[in-house]
């Protein structure tokens, strides 16, 4: 098949160099106000009635973060582009390009991109699915127990 038929194939969407896909839009990652994040947007590479699964790329701007929040329902992460670290439970990690990252249910779990570097990910999630949890005082005040879980939330920066 010529990558001309391949283009018209609703079948394939072409990969463009920016991290975004032929046909699919580039959204906000949540509604303004709903929950703290800070420079990060959505795309959703997969879903319909036939999946029992939604696959989307999220990317965040250097310093970006996404919204501290659980959920009944569990992810599957791959990092795709840049470094970051990740908040899963009460435990810090570090990730970069290609890490795997399973996120069970019902954990607090939040992403930031490093201080000069975008991070970008890949995330599979069930097709239906709860919505999201914050915390409230009672828990923020238990992350703020650990050093490295409280200098994360505060956006500090860490090795």
């Amino acid at each position: 098949m010529s990558r001309m038929e391949l283009d018209r194939d609703a079948n394939i969407r072409q990969a463009q160099p920016d991290f975004t896909w032929q046909s699919v839009e580039r959204m906000p990652y949540k509604e303004e106000g709903a929950a703290p994040f800070h420079a990060i947007s959505r795309q959703v590479l997969f879903c319909g009635p036939e999946l029992e699964c939604e696959l989307r790329y999220f990317e965040m701007a250097p310093k970006g973060y996404s919204t501290l929040e659980r959920h009944e329902h569990a992810h599957a992460v791959m990092i795709l582009r840049g470094a970051g670290h990740c908040l899963i439970g009460n435990r810090v990690y570090s990730v970069r390009q290609h890490d795997l990252i399973r996120i069970p249910g019902l954990t607090w779990h939040q992403f930031r991109a490093t201080q000069d570097m975008p991070l970008g990910f890949l995330c599979m999630v069930n097709a239906e699915r709860d919505k999201p949890q914050l915390p409230g005082a009672e828990e923020l005040a238990e992350f703020s127990v650990d050093p490295a879980v409280a200098a994360f939330l505060r956006g500090a920066p860490l090795e």
